[in-house]
This record gives structure tokens, sequence and C-alpha cells, in this order.
């Protein structure tokens, strides 16, 4: 019911798997990861007990064979199951039950493995791997070229709703400020690995976003606003993004242009002013409540309302 990868790359220290489906929510079943320990995906009649035992196994060090042989031999079920298991080293280990539904199968590339069942044609598979190892870009970009691969192979037999993608580091989470890197899922959705497109597209402009913050609190407002420009660029009608030019602008003494920003946002929802002289208050801008009222008042008294 499934076609699934799960990818590596060394060079930039990733890990990760998308996973497409017509199963509603897909990505809360079949991806298993952890940042410096490994991912699994568990599919085709799906047991959980592969991705949590797993996990802990990888954790304690065992190797994916090892894992893959105790987890099946102590499955009733093992026939029906098509599990894949990747470590943060690279070491695989995959099984296709001989009771998947066909098409069923799966292959192993470079730093991936592939695997689907339930599928149109016995392509789907072989394609994804060719799809990953060629693509350009980062893990996500080519996780996700091997998921439109699958879909002009034919795909699931009973067509398409789900889809996921997640992406860690091949390090410890102790070492890193955050767990996971990308972390979407897109349960219901005529278009499923389009909205996954766009939404790791959204993710990457959020991400500029925080980081043109983190240069504003480290004096670097010049840094911060070309960040914010690119993501303002990209995504002209996020309310949140233009909110951010107002506060870098506003650092720089940019007044006018700083107004401009918050009219934009404004003319969205109106929040958006209340909001800016709530920073104030609560001291997350360098500026008096006073000193930012006639901004809001302003607007206000233009009529720039939302909708």
């Amino acid at each position: 019911m499934t076609y699934s990868i799960v990818g590596r790359d060394p060079e930039r220290e990733e890990l990760g798997i998308a996973v497409q489906s017509r199963y509603f929510a897909v990505g809360r079943v079949v991806p298993w990861i952890e940042a410096g320990v490994g991912v699994i995906a568990s599919q085709s009649f799906a047991n959980p007990v592969y991705g949590l035992e797993g996990l802990r196994m990888l954790r304690a060090g065992f190797e994916p064979d090892r894992i893959l042989k105790t987890l099946l031999d102590q499955d009733a079920g093992a026939a029906t199951r098509q599990v894949a298991i990747l470590d943060a080293g690279g070491r695989r280990a995959v099984h296709t039950g001989s009771r998947c539904v066909a098409a069923a199968g799966h292959a192993l590339g470079e730093n991936c493995c592939a695997q689907a069942n339930m599928m149109t044609q016995s392509t789907v598979w072989a394609a994804m791997v060719r799809a990953f190892e060629n693509a350009p870009g980062d893990l996500a970009d080519r996780l996700l070229a091997a998921l439109t691969a699958a879909e002009q192979e034919g795909g699931d037999v009973r067509g398409k709703q789900a889809a996921a993608l997640v992406v860690v580091s091949t390090k410890r989470p102790d070492q890193l400020p955050s767990d996971r890197s990308i972390d979407l899922r897109v349960d219901d959705h005529a278009d499923p690995l389009g909205e996954l497109k766009r939404l790791l597209d959204y993710s990457r402009a959020h991400r500029l976003a925080n980081r043109a913050i983190a240069s504003l609190l480290a004096n670097d407002p010049s840094g911060a606003l070309a960040d914010i420009e690119a993501c303002c660029a990209a995504c002209p009608s996020e309310p949140e993004f233009l909110f951010r030019r107002c506060l870098i602008l506003l650092q720089l003494g940019h007044v006018d242009e700083a107004h401009e920003a918050l009219h934009q946002a404004h003319s969205i929802h109106p929040g958006w002013s209340e909001l800016l002289l709530r920073f104030a208050d609560a001291g997350v801008l360098p500026v008096s409540r006073e000193k930012l009222e006639f901004l809001v008042a302003d607007l206000r008294h233009s009529g720039a309302e939302g909708p």
C-alpha cells in the first residue's frame, strides 16, 4: 500500500525518509527516524514494533542485518511485512515478505534503499533508486525526486493520498540545536507530492527567516535584511516574513520601509501591527511602545484593515 525510500548523504551528514501512499496519514505509520541513530521504514501491514524496537537496537549499536533478523524471527506475520533499516553509518538491511501484495519489491542503491508494495508495476523501486542517485540538490530534494519517479511509474495501484518527508542529522541530537531539520506530512490531499514540495519550499523559507532573526540578534542587521528579503521574494504574501522585515528595517533605521512592510502585513491581518506594540512592551524590541504608536495609528487611520 506504500512506496518509500530511506537515504543518507554522508557529505552533508544527513539521514532521511520519504513516503507516499493511498493511505490516510501514512506519515504517522511508516517513518521511524532518530538523529545520530538511523532510519526505519515499516510498511505493508505495518507493525510498529519494527520501528520502536529497531531504533532501540540501533541505539544500542546492533547492526541492521541482526536487528531485522531478530524482529522477523519474533513476528508471526513476517511474510506480510516490508521493512528497511539504514543506520547513521550507512549499513542497511531490507525485507519484502512473500505475502506482500503485488507488485512488491525493493532495491538497494548508493546510500539508499527503496521499497514498495501494492504498486501498479514492478519498475517502481528501481526507478526510485535511479532518481535518488541522479537527482541534484540536498537529501530532501533527492528523496522527493525518488517519490516523483515512483509516481511516474504508476505508483500505488489505488492512487494517491498522503506523503511525508523527514530529514535528520547523522550526529547525535545533543550536538545539535534541533533533532529534525525537515519534518513534513501531508495527510490527505489530491496531489500529496505537489503539496509536499510546496511545504518543503515553505519550510526552507522559514528556516531562512529564522536565520535572519539570529543575524539580527547577533548585531548583523545587514545580513538579516538580505535573508529576509529573499524570504519575502519567495513568499510575498507571508505576513510573518513581512513582519520580520519590518523589525529588521526598524533596527537599521529605515522607518519608511519598515512602515510599508508593516502596512503589507497589517493588510493581510491587522493583528500584526498590534503585535509590534506587544513586542515593544515585552522588551523584544529596543524601542518603546510610544515611539512605535505612530506607525500603528497611521495604519488604523488609513483604513488598512485585513480581509
